[in-house]
């Protein structure tokens, strides 16, 4: 379990670093500062930021429900399939962010003037690629989060209901002629154990469905509604040249004005 907490708090730091950090200087600086291929990597390490926190919080969970439901298939080599589960969280979030490369590039946005901004096929390409990054990284997660955590409760409810339905008459002959039961918890722990599963569960999806809800949910409403409009020039998920160039050139423009207005009189 440690191994992917370890993980889990490695993917949130890419997060932070390689999703947020650069957002946070592009919004500073406004233009991207860097050649054509420092601006592929970091869209590439933007999403593949996302794409591995989910991933490796679903292998968590799978790993969890192996434990509570499958036991036994946890004890043949426990370790080494902690580790391909982590390590295959890993590549496919990799593998997944890797169109980044080949959709944003340096682009020259107005004469002699270059950002780093997406290209799509229109009218249907910004919306297949945020659909497909909303899927990947939210809608197939928290499915996930949901069947397994369900498939959890579900057993431990039933353990439950087991340890605590009163023995049939043939049990208790069986206990007066001495014949021993498996020591099992009292039904106090076991309501306490099942209360923190339940507990854990609510906070586990509630939590990254609260988070990233809102981010996504703009998302999808920025490419299928046609009467939606940016208020900032910058998407951080997707830039749609056609909107962000008019932003762009706008703000130029009017860069340009205050520069001529500032120039003293001759």
């Amino acid at each position: 379990m440690h191994l992917f907490i370890r993980h889990l708090s490695l993917a949130d730091l890419a997060v932070a670093f390689f999703q947020v950090l650069p957002q946070l200087c592009w919004d500073v600086t406004y233009r991207f500062r860097g050649p054509d291929g420092l601006c592929r990597v970091v869209k590439h390490l933007q999403v593949f930021g996302m794409f591995a926190s989910a991933y490796v919080l679903v292998a968590m969970t799978a790993d969890r429900y192996l434990a509570v439901c499958h036991p036994l298939r946890t004890l043949r080599q426990p370790a080494r399939r902690s580790r391909g589960m982590v390590a295959a969280a890993w590549a496919l979030s990799f593998v997944l962010s890797t169109p980044q490369y080949f959709i944003f590039s340096l682009s020259e946005v107005r004469s002699g003037v270059y950002d780093c901004w997406a290209h799509f096929i229109t009218p249907w390409g910004s919306r297949a690629y945020v659909t497909w990054i909303t899927g990947g990284i939210f809608v197939a997660p928290v499915l996930v989060l949901a069947t397994c955590y369900g498939f959890i409760c579900s057993r431990i409810w039933s353990n439950v209901r087991g340890k605590t339905r009163p023995p049939g008459p043939g049990a208790r002959a069986r206990a007066g002629a001495g014949v021993g039961f498996p020591c099992v918890s009292s039904v106090k722990s076991i309501s306490r154990a099942k209360i923190r599963t339940v507990k854990m569960t609510f906070v586990i999806v509630s939590a990254y469905v609260v988070c990233w809800a809102p981010f996504f949910t703009i998302q999808m409403w920025s490419v299928w509604d046609q009467h939606f409009e940016w208020v900032d020039s910058e998407n951080t998920a997707v830039t749609k040249i056609e909107k962000d160039t008019d932003d762009a050139e706008n703000v130029d423009k009017a860069a340009e004005v205050d520069e001529e207005n500032t120039k003293p009189n001759a």
